[in-house]
């Protein structure tokens, strides 16, 4: 008898919560060895819990983008003026500027220290962007659509499609570059490039459309009517919630602000704030086939994520070795490292994801049913 677990796809929602908190963590240190270890903790979740659809594939598009991140933040040191620091590697001629661009230098020394800060720098944004690819690549848009409270329910449908724009393109390019390879169509690298990008982002525009019309079909973004008095009490505790974490916030970061403003007015506000988009989710009338339900595994891949943020931003944040001094080879503490490392039990508790292939009928059953 087998034990394996079956095989189901996860809650959008859990990928979402676990990526952000890597990124939170990835956004209080330039330290390249925790930095990387969120980026291979991201990569082997990936490539362990993704499945076989089109936007599955979009995740190698994100580490081409960081690395292109990373090479972009180090040209721009060595091009304006990166020359702090004493060990020089490339001594350029430094091309005078007027005097209105005053604290802008251009070309000039080229110095180690300048070109480490750049890459710290360029790898931690990177590791941000790939931190949402891991998101892209796991979670279901259509089923986050789905997922989405009803008060966030139009920009919410915004914010699916542009985040589900470059799995699409990925698919699209994927499906030209084998048709063109089907019909031998010869030609150098510029001239593919040039007869590939044409008809992807014709494609991409296309399914677009197709996605758009569809949702207007069934629906999407209609709303009911409401009372002038509850949109009045809508707008009223959307209001006193803004005011009242803005206060919360200001007395956290001011020092001088009195403490007792700060739990009272971030907790306030997220009630406040929350009752307001209850009361404005009640203008969207829509029902949900088969809701999605949060169970134990979305659970636990929620707190992984949770857990890193917690750890970096709580415990670790004032550790110096978040910051690695430019002049010294980075190093981390066995604290960090298993802090970072609770990140790859989202890989460990998740279930394998259904394939396409699984769902899908045998060719007999296919053949026979036409037949028929």
């Amino acid at each position: 008898m087998s034990t394996a677990r079956p095989a189901r796809d996860l809650h959008p929602g859990a990928w979402w919560l676990w990526a952000m908190g890597l990124a939170a963590s990835a956004t209080v240190t330039t330290n390249p060895l925790l930095l990387l270890m969120i980026v291979g903790i991201a990569a082997v979740t990936v490539s362990l819990r993704r499945a076989d659809h089109p936007w599955s594939s979009s995740f190698r598009l994100y580490l081409v983008f960081g690395l292109v991140i990373v090479t972009i933040r180090v040209v721009f040191r060595v091009l304006l003026g990166g020359g702090f620091g004493s060990s020089v590697l490339l001594d350029l001629p430094q091309i005078p500027l007027p005097g209105w661009v005053a604290g802008i230098r251009l070309l000039g020394p080229v110095t180690l220290e300048s070109v480490l800060a750049g890459l710290y720098d360029g790898l931690r944004l990177a590791t941000i962007v790939i931190c949402v690819g891991a998101a892209n690549a796991l979670a279901n848009p259509k089923r986050l659509l789905k997922s989405m409270p009803p008060a966030l329910y139009e920009i919410g449908t915004a914010i699916v499609v542009a985040v589900a724009l470059l799995p699409q393109l990925a698919d699209s390019l994927r499906r030209v570059r084998a048709a063109r390879q089907l019909r031998g169509v010869p030609g150098g690298r510029i001239g593919r490039l040039r007869a590939v990008v044409v008809p992807v982002m014709e494609d991409a525009l296309e399914r677009s459309m197709s996605l758009a019309a569809g949702m207007d079909a069934r629906g999407y973004g209609r709303a009911g009517d409401l009372p002038r008095s509850q949109r009045r009490t809508t707008g009223v505790l959307m209001l006193a919630g803004l005011v009242g974490i803005c206060a919360g916030t200001y007395a956290l970061l001011d020092q001088t602000a009195p403490r007792w403003l700060v739990m009272p007015g971030l907790v306030g506000g997220v009630a406040l704030a929350g009752g307001g988009f209850w009361s404005a989710g009640r203008r969207v009338q829509r029902s949900r086939y088969r809701p999605d339900r949060w169970r134990t595994e979305e659970i636990c891949v929620a707190l992984s994520g949770a857990a890193v943020a917690a750890g970096v931003l709580g415990p670790l944040r004032d550790d110096p070795l978040l910051h690695p001094a430019l002049d010294t080879f980075p190093t981390v503490t066995t604290t960090a490292l298993v802090v970072v490392l609770l990140g790859i039990v989202a890989a460990l508790v998740s279930p394998r994801p259904v394939l396409a292939q699984e769902t899908a009928p045998p060719l007999e059953e296919v053949g026979d049913a036409r037949a028929a």
